[in-house]
């Protein structure tokens, strides 16, 4: 998955991206809201992390901009401001989560997580499409009982096709949702990550539209 945090404190926002990749989510960063509110509306990310106090332009102009264009991508406010007034206003503007400074990492993890989850309606923290189970607390992938070993690519790709079963996944999809800013992409790189699934999985996991992406049906391999 792929997240953008707006934040102006370098260090926190260092410390929140090398937290956020370990656990094989893109990160990009933005130091502004000018140039936050650019990056959210021009890519299609699964969650947002901002800061209100903000150079430019204001957290709350940020949110209240992105809604009013449309765009539902779940944002959590993460600000020093604590009073409640400030809570009700920002979720009042449309943010579906809202955490004080100063907070565990853990815990922003699990929320942005959850987000995440509702995000692609699916509550729980565990994705099924027929025999094959993603945890996605965990990271761990399971066909038919057995734990199959992926590599933080072949998981991202995975997860994105799960949240989205039953609808073609494009190239393109899988590379904005997937890698950030300073990522370097090989030509072949998505199609070199989804043949190793296939081998994995069972040629039968993904089914591929020439020309447009990836399937994965809603019942699942080893559905009838």
């Amino acid at each position: 998955m792929r997240v953008l945090i707006v934040e102006d404190e370098a260090d926190l926002a260092r410390a929140i991206g090398r937290a956020l990749a370990d656990e094989t989510w893109a990160v990009d960063i933005s130091p502004d809201g000018d140039e936050g509110l650019y990056r959210a509306l021009e890519i299609d990310y699964d969650v947002i992390v901002l800061d209100l106090m903000l150079p430019d332009r204001s957290g709350w102009d940020v949110l209240g901009e992105l809604r009013r264009a449309g765009r539902r991508t779940p944002v959590l406010i993460l600000t020093a401001r604590d009073q409640v007034e400030d809570r009700v206003r920002g979720l009042d503007l449309g943010a579906d989560d809202y955490l004080t400074k100063p907070f565990a990492l853990a815990e922003l993890i699990a929320r942005l997580r959850a987000l995440a989850r509702r995000a692609a309606d699916q509550p729980a923290p565990e994705f099924a499409a027929g025999d094959v189970r993603i945890d996605t607390v965990a990271r761990r992938v399971r066909r038919a009982g057995a734990e199959v070993d992926l590599t933080a690519r072949e998981y991202g790709i995975l997860e994105l096709l799960v949240r989205r079963r039953g609808a073609v996944v494009t190239r393109a999809d899988i590379s904005e949702h997937l890698y950030n800013d300073d990522s370097e992409l090989m030509s072949n790189a998505i199609d070199v990550h989804v043949a190793s699934l296939r081998r994995k999985l069972g040629a039968d996991v993904i089914r591929t539209r020439r020309g447009i992406g990836y399937l994965l049906d809603p019942g699942g391999p080893g559905s009838t």
